[in-house]
């Protein structure tokens, strides 16, 4: 088992400072980058399922609140920040500058794991930061909010949606023909939004370690794999 080195940080992101959680595993081969949904934060059972999933697979991972505490209180009546695409991944950005710049993570291949807004986020600061970012997925996101940035995401995407969240797999499939580089969309029969039904979560778990591992552990040209799958439950 992986040695891993575990710590709380704290990442200056323009005018605000930002917390969040970095696993760092021995020999590290990536590392992931969490983007949380709308109402969420780093302490997502949901996300550090996920992300223990890809620990235990020799990646590193780093959970961050794109809001600070204060924020987040002021956000709760309304949500007007959290979905403020732009804001989220303008800090998103920054906290790619950091990983390129600490000295644990900077030879690290990055890439982002984004639920719902967070998602949306992920694709905009991938769009704007083609060189930082290998690979992106998608947890039930709203690549809606990104408008047309879509066109220039570069970074191969996976889109993991439940077969029952029947607004969000639309929403998908429309993004997926608006993007242009590697992409996938994945639905996976019987889960709800927040795949919260026995199995499901394990299955976005193995879906993105598989992604994450082909495209920031691997270095192996890989064909176009655009197309939409249903995962057999």
């Amino acid at each position: 088992m992986n040695h891993q080195e575990q710590k709380l940080v704290h990442i200056p992101a323009g005018p605000v400072e930002l917390e969040g959680n970095l696993s760092l595993p021995s020999n590290a081969s990536g590392i992931v980058l969490f983007a949380h949904g709308s109402g969420s934060s780093r302490h997502s059972p949901r996300n550090r399922f996920v992300a223990e999933q890809l620990q235990q697979a020799g990646l590193a991972t780093l959970l961050i609140d794109l809001l600070t505490a204060e924020e987040e209180i002021a956000d709760r009546p309304s949500g007007y920040l959290r979905f403020d695409i732009q804001l989220l991944a303008r800090r998103l950005g920054y906290v790619t500058d950091w990983l390129k710049q600490n000295q644990s993570t900077r030879a690290l291949k990055i890439g982002y794991f984004g639920a719902s807004t967070g998602a949306g986020a992920a694709l905009l600061t991938a769009a704007d930061h083609p060189q930082d970012v290998s690979a992106i997925v998608s947890r039930g996101g709203r690549p809606d909010l990104v408008g047309d940035a879509l066109s220039r995401v570069k970074a191969p995407t996976l889109l993991i949606v439940g077969g029952e969240d029947y607004q969000v797999i639309r929403l998908n499939e429309i993004a997926l023909a608006q993007m242009h580089g590697e992409k996938r969309l994945d639905i996976i029969p019987g889960a709800t939004h927040l795949f919260e039904e026995p199995g499901t979560l394990e299955q976005v778990a193995n879906l993105a370690r598989l992604w994450f591992e082909r495209y920031l552990v691997f270095t192996a040209t890989h064909s176009n794999s655009a197309g939409i799958s249903k995962i057999r439950a």
